[in-house]
């Protein structure tokens, strides 16, 4: 007797019965698809009712996923946007005070350029950076405050140099070796500055206090003009920068002056650029800020300037 697996459907009369129903069945379901399907062709809105009782039986279903996957789209939208949202008004925060800064900057540049032009006839002098390079260290637990910047003598760097980045102005060089510089910080009690209101001509020195501060002291004194939020730029006096550089705003106000906290934070600064010293062009002849410290002493050659004639009548 031939095995369970191998015996053949004629064997058994059930399985010859249970065969051949499947092949009738088959053939009516094949059938009856080709009806339906001709059916869909010619007559496209027969099943039109079948088909919306069955879109409203599972459209409960359909319309709680699709709020579920709505609502975690606006709930991931909502903080993504949040998030960002803080980073872009960082950024802008940041673009309108260096804005702020500029404005300012270019304000004193300009009232210093008429008056200067107006009593010394100063010509516009664009004078590239000697070095851009990046701060690479500054000291932290000493009562003095000096920086040090990836540039040295072999980039050209010389003591004396005023240093500033985008915001303002930094320090100057104190020390130079080949490939980096010590720079004196404006926070430092040995820095003395001479600055100037940015909006008129009040005039004051800006010195270092060891505590990331500068006290701003009048020259004039009497009745303190300073108020809070004024800005205070360099004046060009002395040498070593330029005029008209941001360097300070009044946080506090003082018997002879204020108190200001520094505009260019070397804390927050990467790169900086060492310029060269400002001389103005008014004395020819005249010592250097460097030559003063040296000793060097000779006598300037004031430049001549026809004076004004009076029109005829």
């Amino acid at each position: 007797m031939a095995p369970p697996g191998s015996r053949r459907s004629s064997y058994s009369r059930r399985a010859q019965y249970n065969l051949f129903t499947g092949y009738i069945v088959a053939g009516i379901g094949a059938l009856l698809g080709m009806i339906l399907l001709g059916l869909s062709f010619f007559q496209p809105t027969l099943f039109g009712g079948p088909r919306g009782a069955a879109q409203d039986a599972v459209s409960p279903a359909t319309e709680t996923a699709a709020r579920v996957r709505t609502g975690g789209k606006s709930l991931w939208d909502s903080v993504s946007g949040y998030y960002r949202a803080g980073s872009k008004n960082a950024a802008l925060k940041r673009e309108m005070e260096l804005a702020r800064i500029r404005l300012v900057e270019a304000d004193a540049v300009r009232t210093e350029n008429a008056r200067l032009k107006g009593l010394l006839g100063l010509l516009d002098d664009e004078r590239p950076p000697v070095a851009v390079a990046r701060l690479i260290g500054s000291t932290s637990t000493s009562t003095r405050r000096f920086a040090y910047v990836g540039a040295g003598s072999r980039d050209g760097v010389r003591v004396g140099m005023p240093v500033r980045s985008p915001r303002g102005v930094v320090g100057r060089i104190l020390e130079t070796g080949y490939s980096n510089a010590r720079v004196l910080l404006l926070t430092d009690p040995e820095s003395v500055l001479p600055v100037r209101r940015a909006s008129d001509d009040t005039v004051a020195f800006a010195e270092g206090r060891g505590d990331s501060l500068l006290r701003i002291r009048l020259i004039n004194l009497g009745i303190n003009p300073l108020k809070v939020g004024d800005v205070f730029v360099t004046s060009g006096a002395g040498g070593y920068y330029s005029p008209g550089i941001a360097v300070a705003i009044v946080s506090e106000l003082t018997d002879d002056g204020g108190v200001a906290r520094i505009i260019s934070d070397p804390a927050a600064t990467d790169f900086v650029a060492v310029e060269p010293i400002f001389e103005p062009e008014a004395v020819v002849g005249a010592a250097t800020p460097i030559e003063e410290e040296l000793g060097v002493d000779e006598p300037a050659e004031v430049i001549a300037t026809p004076e004004p004639t009076e029109a005829a009548d």
